[in-house]
């Protein structure tokens, strides 16, 4: 009896640490990560480098679109997130996006 306690103890213990790796990052997280550097902090755009402020006028599938396939235009080249972001990551940059614009 004691040996099977100690084992749920120890299990509950190690699903309990192993969660947060799993746990989804939040928008904003992964716009500095992967966003900031040319949109800025704030979404005005880097214009050394030619990348476009976002507009309120961006619709959430407009921004969907562009995170998921790029963006070809322009001088600057926006790489394609389809594949290295989930749908609910792309979703919650958006949403953080978004924040930006109002």
């Amino acid at each position: 009896m004691k040996f099977n306690l100690l084992t749920v103890a120890a299990s509950l213990v190690a699903v309990s640490l192993a969660t947060p790796l799993f746990a989804q990052t939040s928008g904003a997280t992964i716009y500095k990560a992967k966003c900031q550097m040319c949109h800025l902090a704030d979404g005005s755009g880097n214009k050394g480098m030619k990348v476009p402020a976002f507009t309120t006028g961006a619709s959430e599938a407009r921004l969907i679109a562009a995170t998921k396939n790029g963006v070809s235009t322009g001088p600057v080249k926006m790489p394609a997130y389809a594949g290295k972001l989930t749908d609910a990551d792309i979703n919650d940059v958006v949403a953080y996006i978004k924040t930006l614009t109002k």
